[in-house]
């Protein structure tokens, strides 16, 4: 098991996904104009949060003007973006200690919590192919086998449900096929853990309200009652 350092240096000079990393770097060059005058990270994005973390959020992949220009997950994608709605969610059920995330020298830190995703390259068009994601899976999989106290597993929409319960079939674990997303869902995992499903605070989804800040409470109210009962006892 390789120490999350060793992980995140894996991550950060994956090379495996050509169109990933030239869409990433071409956006990098072109720029927002709000984002002119920045340095866009433009590699792919490591994971960020309590590396004693009992809680794991997998995300989709990194915002072309978000993460793959801040370098940090769910972070840069302005006022009211998908960073906000997801750290005001977390702040409120103390995960976070506050409620935005706007760049990496914020002050932001989480507590007992570590967000991951699917895919580390922003993707054209936020949809990343079958193959892109099947090669992002061992970064994932090496992040959670540096992370040995989570217990409980969010996942920010199907594509990352979907990841991870892939993730458990390549590890050899039999994987009810019962396991179908759903928003606030709860699964028992044949590794003694919780996978809940969350729609993903993407601004489609928050703007037309699929997703509401009640609805993201809900889910993390129920992995915070999922972690004080402790793991999974009669699968």
């Amino acid at each position: 098991m390789a120490p999350l350092r060793v992980v995140r240096d894996a991550i950060v000079t994956c090379e495996r996904c050509t169109r990933l990393r030239e869409y990433c770097q071409r956006i990098g060059r072109e720029k927002r104009r709000a984002f002119r005058d920045e340095t866009y990270w433009a590699r792919p994005v490591p994971g960020f949060g309590d590396p004693r973390a009992r809680l794991l959020l997998v995300g989709l992949a990194p915002a072309a003007h978000g993460a793959n220009r801040t370098g940090r997950v769910f972070t840069g994608d302005g006022v009211g973006g998908s960073g906000d709605f997801l750290m005001s969610a977390l702040h409120r059920a103390g995960f976070a200690n506050m409620p935005t995330s706007r760049h990496p020298d914020d002050g932001l830190a989480l507590h007992d919590a570590y967000i991951a995703a699917a895919v580390r390259c922003a993707p054209p068009g936020n949809k990343p192919t079958p193959e892109e994601i099947a090669n992002c899976l061992p970064h994932l999989d090496a992040e959670v086998a540096a992370l040995p106290r989570v217990r409980v597993i969010v996942a920010l929409g199907r594509i990352a449900f979907d990841a991870y319960l892939r993730l458990l079939r390549q590890r050899g674990h039999v994987v009810r096929p019962r396991q179908v997303f759903g928003h606030a869902s709860l699964h028992a995992l044949p590794t003694r853990q919780w996978l809940i499903g969350c729609y993903h605070p993407s601004r489609q989804n928050t703007n037309t309200g699929k997703l509401t800040a009640k609805m993201m409470d809900d889910v993390f109210r129920l992995a915070r009652r999922n972690l004080r009962a402790g793991m999974v006892s009669n699968l």
